[in-house]
């Protein structure tokens, strides 16, 4: 009868078996692994370059920069199609001027706003990017870090739609560019050819539109607002219904241009407190709240440059015969509320109830009145809604059982302590 061998110290074994024995990979193993990682980057390599070759095979010819297709209006009628509510044409102001003659305000209000880094980077930003990019995937957006090199591409050389094929060829593009010209080349060509709202193409030109006067003569405050209208000239236009928020991105160009050590923080402050006065906007416009409400639609769906220069046709749901009787009804209420509640304003939007189609938008009693603020779209301004909240309360109350249509709701004074320091609320 055959004895069995006691397992040796620190074996696992029973008897005759054993466990699979496991040994570091050798030479072969590692020489084999490195192989086909050099082949996996390879690979990889040769399908990116594939990838730069088909999105770059019809890149057009960066030394054409300012060469432009022809542009065409874009006209927006009433619901009928056959009355013209306004025609955003599409004749570019452009005035063309050298580097050295843009004041330097302008020129740190633009870096502070739109590129810190620009005279660092080679015509994009790593970290803008991959900002963009996790932001994208988070939220559901298509936002960009552009550098100012990439605006200029995507305004005078692409086209402003947002696919993720035509950023890549702003980048190529950018980069090219950054290999031919130097940075204040760039500029210049920036500050003649990057659109700052309306039909104003260039500093120059949007100068000459909003103050009436030369780039070179306009105040920081002034020079800080125009810096401001790039990044959504339509939203943050003059003579839209954002002008509020205008002023708040003015504020903040002031305050990183303090950051950044181009002005001081005193310098800063007494700014934001000077006024800004624009040039009266004259133009043929029918109902203009709401024109500039679809204006501002059309920007944000198609971009601006499609906008300004794609010769769209857009038939509208404005009732003209409503919209008329709206305004009269708005000119007369104006002047009771001023007489009876010393109030200055007055606004009227209507809806057809059974589509949501917008029939009549009277913002303001004076769209061209700035002494009142008249291009502010009051109808879609947050705004305190006063009793106009109250059918929305009763409402709630009524489905939750808490009245009935019988409920009496005693109208008398009723005090609402106010928060420590706040005096009481008595309406």
């Amino acid at each position: 009868m055959r004895k069995l061998r006691a397992p040796r110290r620190g074996s696992t074994f029973v008897g005759n078996f054993r466990p699979p024995q496991f040994r570091l990979p050798g030479r072969q193993a590692l020489r084999g692994l490195l192989i086909a990682g050099v082949v996996a980057v390879g690979v990889l390599g040769i399908v990116s370059v594939g990838l730069l070759a088909w999105v770059a095979r019809d890149l057009p010819d960066p030394n054409r920069i300012i060469q432009r297709e022809v542009a065409q209006s874009t006209k927006i009628y009433d619901r009928t199609g056959e009355t013209l509510l306004y025609d955003i044409h599409g004749d570019e102001k452009r005035t063309l001027i050298p580097f050295n003659e843009i004041p330097e305000a302008l020129v740190h209000a633009t870096l502070a706003a739109e590129d810190r880094n620009f005279y660092g980077h080679s015509g994009f930003s790593l970290t803008g990017i991959v900002r963009s990019v996790l932001k994208n995937a988070f939220t559901g957006s298509k936002v960009g870090g552009s550098t100012l090199t990439q605006q200029l591409v995507k305004n005078a050389i692409l086209s402003p739609e947002k696919t993720y094929t035509r950023k890549i060829k702003e980048l190529i593009l950018s980069y090219q560019i950054e290999k031919k010209f130097s940075k204040d080349e760039i500029l210049q060509l920036y500050f003649n050819e990057i659109p700052y709202g309306s039909v104003a193409y260039g500093a120059e030109a949007a100068a000459q539109t909003y103050f009436g006067k030369s780039v070179r003569d306009l105040s920081l405050a002034e020079h800080a607002t125009l810096a401001a209208l790039p990044q959504a000239p339509t939203f943050y236009s003059p003579y839209g219904s954002h002008v509020d928020r205008l002023f708040i991105r003015q504020h903040y160009i002031l305050d990183s241009m303090a950051e950044l050590g181009y002005i001081t923080e005193q310098e800063a402050e007494l700014t934001k407190q000077e006024p800004v006065e624009f040039k009266d906007r004259l133009e043929n416009i029918i109902a203009p709240h709401f024109v500039m409400y679809v204006r501002e639609y059309l920007t944000e769906k198609y971009g601006e440059l499609t906008v300004e220069q794609g010769g769209l046709q857009v038939v509208t749901t404005l009732d003209l015969y409503k919209q008329n009787i709206a305004e009269e009804a708005i000119a007369e209420q104006a002047e009771k509320n001023a007489e009876t509640w010393q109030a200055n304003n007055a606004a009227l939007l209507s809806l057809d109830p059974k589509t949501g189609e917008i029939l009549a938008m009277v913002g303001s009693k004076d769209f061209f009145d700035t002494t009142i603020d008249g291009n502010v779209n009051v109808t879609v301004a947050n705004r305190q809604p006063g009793s106009a909240i109250k059918p929305l309360n009763y409402a709630l109350a009524l489905s939750r059982g808490l009245i009935t249509p019988a409920t009496v709701i005693m109208d008398v004074p009723t005090t609402f302590p106010g928060g420590i320091g706040q005096p009481d609320y008595i309406p």
